[in-house]
């Protein structure tokens, strides 16, 4: 295997960025356009809106809730062999929605299995384009995480299209056959760092051939062929010679057998004190991210926009709709011109992260107070017009996802963006699954999207308040402050010989 400093940056790399790029495409096209499903099912079903709403949320938030669990997969077993599984799910789950009874059967089938495996996509598709690059992360990210913003823009159209062909049921059958195509995308993401179960079974492997230089030949090896009526001297003695190796052996197997039986307690108890040991040493560093304040602010920064801004990723048609619109949304898709602009705001803002000077942290704030001000208009907007100029504001800041990699390496370091990344991406799911439904439950209370878009632009505003106060400078001044107090404590402890200094720094 190749080192990792000699592919960083280049070569192979961008074959990932390609992959990757359509494996999001592939996954995350449906469920980032199911603003255009979610009409459908309202008249096919007839539930209530906050019922309903249940399944645009769990798409997109069942697969960040279970990041550590996502990530866990890609530590273990790489990210080719996760993205080959989860092509399956979303495409079973795609299929199985066509048969959908109820909203509640849809709940399982598009919500969960898809989601499930919009997740693995997401954490594989990140994690290896992060092996890959290093200067130039922030533009791979941005061109990776672009992948759902073209899914969506092109799944908007052609969903509408396939709908009107073949029904809505054809039209998911559809869509989940094209989704297998994920498995050609896993077919380039070659390794750059082997996964943990490969190098377990290599070392069992190992182990195996080792033990099998030590085993009993067949006794097919010790027969003389029946052709042969007479017996050389050599052949006997040969045959004697094996016998009585045999029997040496079958004495030194058994008494290692008696020992065995002792000492093989003994080492389930060791097997069992490791297990522990890494079970431990995994929470304490799960324990010592979330004490960093930087992380902590920013998974509540993350949990509130996702709470605020993805509602009008599945309302915002529905809100044409009421607004008698029919005509343009049929034509030129909403979701499709958010998309698109989200697609422009990945690249633009992956991009400016690059930057020295740009801090990473304040940029992510400053796209949250321009979505929660996008979000506060759109009760105020009367036209389709407005509505598309608000659909291109908020796609465009919404595409501050493609710096949540580049912010957490940050943070936390490339050693820990895995576990980082899966706690992160589990508050980010929180709020994308709470957010539809208590916009659903507003309208169904009060007949309007007025006070459920006030909602959620406040929740935003509020997120980036909370992120801009706990990341200012003079906190990691009182940190440093503090640092240094507690160095100058240390030095003042008299040693009373050079042995006990260096027990002290030990």
């Amino acid at each position: 295997m190749a080192s990792s400093t000699g592919v960083l940056d280049g070569g192979w790399g961008w074959a990932i960025v390609c992959a990757s790029f359509m494996a999001q495409l592939l996954a995350y096209g449906s469920p980032q356009s199911v603003g255009v499903l979610y009409p459908e099912w309202l008249n096919a079903f007839q539930e209530g809106k906050g019922m309903t709403a249940w399944v645009g949320s769990l798409v997109a938030g069942v697969g960040l809730i279970a990041s550590p669990i996502c990530s866990a997969c890609v530590d273990n077993f790489g990210a080719r062999p996760v993205t080959i599984f989860s092509g399956v799910m979303v495409s079973g789950g795609l299929m199985l929605s066509a048969f959908a009874p109820n909203v509640q059967f849809l709940i399982f089938s598009y919500g969960i299995v898809v989601g499930l495996g919009c997740g693995l996509v997401y954490a594989a598709t990140l994690t290896i384009t992060c092996q890959y690059f290093d200067k130039r992360r922030g533009l791979a990210l941005g061109i990776v995480t672009t992948g759902t913003s073209v899914g969506a823009f092109i799944y908007a159209s052609a969903q509408n299209e396939l709908i009107v062909l073949y029904g809505l049921d054809g039209c998911l059958l559809i869509i989940g056959a094209v989704a297998l195509n994920l498995m050609a995308c896993a077919g380039f993401m070659r390794p750059l760092i082997m996964p943990r179960y490969y190098l377990k079974q290599k070392a069992a492997l190992e182990r195996n051939t080792e033990e099998q230089l030590f085993e009993k030949p067949p006794l097919d090896d010790l027969k003389i062929t029946a052709g042969s009526t007479s017996t050389t001297p050599d052949k006997t003695v040969m045959v004697k010679e094996m016998l009585i190796t045999m029997d040496a052996k079958d004495s030194a197997v058994q008494t290692e057998k008696k020992k065995g039986s002792f000492l093989s307690g003994l080492a389930i108890i060791k097997v069992i004190k490791k297990k522990q040991q890494a079970y431990s040493k995994y929470m304490h560093s799960m324990y010592e991210i979330m004490q960093d304040q930087s992380m902590m602010s920013f998974c509540i920064g993350i949990f509130l926009f996702s709470l605020g801004a993805f509602p009008p990723v599945l309302f915002i048609e529905d809100v044409a709709m009421s607004q008698g619109l029919m005509e343009e949304v049929s034509v030129i898709p909403l979701v499709s011109i958010g998309a698109i602009a989200s697609c422009a705001g990945k690249l633009v803002l992956g991009m400016l992260v690059d930057i020295k000077w740009i801090n990473g942290i304040f940029l992510y704030a400053f796209t949250m107070f321009a979505g929660g001000l996008a979000l506060f208009l759109i009760p105020l907007t009367k036209s389709y017009l407005g509505l598309q100029i608000l659909s291109v504001i908020l796609g465009f800041f919404s595409g501050n996802w493609s710096l949540t990699s580049y912010i957490t390496t940050k943070i936390v370091g490339l050693d820990r963006l895995t576990q980082a990344h899966g706690i992160l991406m589990f508050f980010g799911g929180f709020g994308i699954m709470l957010g539809p439904p208590v916009v659903g439950w507003f309208f169904d209370w009060t007949q309007s999207y007025d006070l459920a878009f006030y909602f959620s632009g406040g929740c935003v505003e509020l997120g980036a308040v909370i992120l801009l106060i706990l990341n200012l400078p003079c906190w990691k001044r009182k940190s440093s402050k503090s640092s240094k107090s507690s160095e100058s404590d240390r030095t003042d402890v008299q040693y009373t010989s050079n042995c006990d200094m260096v027990a002290s720094v030990a």
